[in-house]
């Protein structure tokens, strides 16, 4: 009777560990920006699958600003679609991620790439968009800031003390 206890107690933890882990890989992602830069043209939700919208955000760049992979994936697409040029990273969650309206490629189709990977160079705009089972979906609430605990500076003329170091937050 006490062996069967146990070995109940035993199932019923690993379930909990296992929904637990679950969970943790299904979080929501926070993400660096792919580029430094405002953004300048939001999502707009097109009303049906074929009507007008905007399909991402984009954001001002400088010229040739890197554009990096927001998180770890493999490049499913690169090249150009109507004389513009396009990355799309799909992630192990099955995400798609699109990299356009960019001035240089630097990874091939088939490569897996690291969260932070140079994927090319951008050029006073760039194109960022996200699908999820094959909808588009707003990514900027995917996006991170900066976020430091305020401190106090002295006013005593004693030396300023570094603050903490910031961290990457999605929380609005």
């Amino acid at each position: 009777m006490m062996q069967g206890r146990a070995l109940l107690a035993v199932g019923t933890a690993m379930s909990i560990l296992t929904f637990s882990f679950g969970a943790v890989a299904e979080a929501t992602p926070c993400w660096q920006p792919p580029v430094t830069g405002p953004i300048v043209d939001p999502f707009r939700a097109p009303p049906c699958r074929y009507c007008a919208g905007h399909r991402g955000i984009d954001f001002r760049t400088g010229a040739a600003s890197a554009v990096r992979s927001v998180a770890a994936g493999r490049v499913a697409f690169s090249g150009p679609v109507a004389g513009t040029i396009y990355v799309v990273v799909e992630h192990a969650n099955g995400w798609k991620l699109t990299y356009g309206e960019l001035s240089g490629v630097r990874v091939r189709r088939g490569v897996s790439v690291a969260r932070g990977a140079v994927l090319g160079t951008a050029d006073g705009r760039f194109h960022f968009g996200l699908r999820v089972d094959g909808r588009y979906r707003d990514p900027e609430p995917y996006l991170g800031h900066l976020v430091g605990r305020p401190r106090l500076v002295p006013i005593d003329g004693t030396a300023r003390r570094s603050g903490p170091t910031p961290v990457w937050s999605c929380a609005r």
